[in-house]
């Protein structure tokens, strides 16, 4: 999967192959067999050029970490301390790319009254102290194991 978002255009089997050739030696029908299984699951969708196919990413690859973490989000018994202990796992480059989204989708809702807008300034920058302040309090907890990336191999490199 790797490859398909990486190239973002129709791609066929004999291009990934070679592309990977290019790291370590893989058979064509590995590939084709991947591909092929991908398609099944619906991560690509292939449209036929003569013998062979073109794989296209049916989505993004921002858009299936959304909704790994949409997944995650939303299984867990307490959303709120979820959260909290995501953030705490961030880095300091992570938590300015959360702000830098928040501020996004902030720009795109409706202009509120300047009280509620500077209440809830208060409030995010409240938010901000408890997550940090519960990241300095778990910083000796372990994080969670990489997560299954389509395409991922054992050695962590994508397909």
């Amino acid at each position: 999967m790797t490859r398909v978002w990486e190239w973002n255009r129709p791609v066929t089997v004999r291009e990934v192959l070679e592309d990977l050739q290019k790291e370590r030696s893989i058979a064509y029908t590995t590939v084709m067999t991947v591909l092929d299984n991908l398609h099944q699951k619906g991560w690509v969708r292939r449209e036929a050029e003569g013998r062979a196919y073109r794989y296209e990413a049916v989505s993004t690859r921002a858009a299936y970490a959304a909704a790994l973490m949409n997944e995650a989000w939303s299984a867990s018994d307490n959303p709120a301390a979820a959260l909290v202990a995501f953030f705490g796992m961030m880095s300091p480059e992570q938590r300015q790319a959360l702000r830098d989204a928040v501020r996004m989708v902030q720009i795109d809702e409706p202009a509120e009254d300047p009280e509620q807008q500077a209440q809830e300034a208060e409030e995010t920058a409240s938010a901000e102290e408890r997550t940090a302040q519960a990241a300095a309090e778990g910083a000796g907890e372990a994080g969670p194991a990489e997560g299954d990336e389509p395409g991922a191999s054992a050695t962590g490199k994508g397909r």
